[in-house]
């Protein structure tokens, strides 16, 4: 009988369902038996081989076995079905099952790997409770961290005030972005310099939400710019106010944000922005005494 190195026998028990266990694939090889026929045999004694002896993967199991285990692609393509695997009281009762020297004497060769792995954890059940420890906290951080994100992606409150500096054209692209997809009601904005850039920047508002424009003087070629935008999207409406400098954003008649530069030119140069609730009314106010 060809002599088998305890490590090989060592490197092919895994622990599943919390229990070490070895596959019916490699107790097949060290037997020296086909693996139909060891599972034939088993199947021939089935009142020696209760639950806690043997049993099969699962399917979940057995993706993961294949996932994790080192193998050839050969041998994972050949895997049809999950394996069954014996508990170290099922490796002991094959050798009664399968009547040879050879499983006799394998099967005390693994007996001796069972109790040498027994033994290592048993020795090392203070280093493997810390790593559970580690895992755990490891868990928990993931779980505060995913948190975290969950509430961002929620919508928390926008920051009051803040500078965007030469460069930062996405970051204030999607500040203000950010903004018109928090309205649940209405969008007004104020800015004279007006392109097509900013009509695609309104169209992202969420669905029935009214958008309006004021802005100082129309031209042709925003006109008909906004006359194909609102054959696809939303229609949004245009308002003549040559009465304003500064650049305004109103969310649903609550909050206003002063924005120091054109919406068309988010990010090109230095501009500050900052929320100006109290001063809500008073604009809207101003707005219906020039309509």
């Amino acid at each position: 009988m060809e002599v088998i190195k305890p490590k090989d026998v060592e490197q092919k028990i895994y622990t599943i369902r919390d229990v070490q266990v070895m596959l019916d694939r490699d107790l097949a090889e060290l037997y020296q038996v086909e693996t139909r026929v060891l599972i034939q045999a088993v199947k021939r004694n089935k009142n020696r081989f209760p639950a806690d002896f043997i049993f099969q993967l699962s399917e979940s199991e057995f993706q993961k076995w294949k996932s994790q285990t080192v193998i050839s692609n050969a041998d994972k393509m050949g895997l049809r079905r999950p394996p069954y695997a014996f508990t170290e009281h099922g490796v002991a009762m094959l050798s009664a099952v399968l009547r040879s020297e050879v499983a006799v004497q394998v099967s005390i060769q693994i007996m001796q790997a069972f109790v040498k792995m027994r033994k290592f954890f048993l020795n090392n059940a203070s280093v493997f409770q810390r790593l559970d420890q580690v895992e755990f906290k490891q868990l928990k951080t993931e779980e505060k961290i995913e948190q975290i994100f969950k509430a961002l992606e929620a919508g928390q409150p926008k920051p009051d005030k803040g500078i965007f500096f030469d460069g930062q054209v996405f970051d204030a692209y999607v500040f203000v972005a950010d903004l018109i997809k928090s309205a649940e009601k209405e969008i007004i904005l104020i800015d004279n310099y007006v392109d097509e850039s900013v009509l695609t920047l309104l169209s992202k508002r969420k669905k029935g939400i009214d958008a309006s424009i004021y802005t100082k003087t129309t031209s042709k070629a925003l006109d008909l710019d906004l006359k194909k935008h609102n054959s696809q999207y939303p229609p949004i409406t245009l308002h003549t106010l040559p009465q304003s400098h500064d650049r305004f954003l109103i969310v649903d008649q609550k909050h206003l944000y002063h924005i120091g530069a054109s919406l068309k030119d988010l990010g090109k140069k230095w501009f500050a922005f900052s929320k100006m609730d109290h001063l809500t009314s008073l604009v809207l106010n101003q707005l219906k005494a020039n309509e």
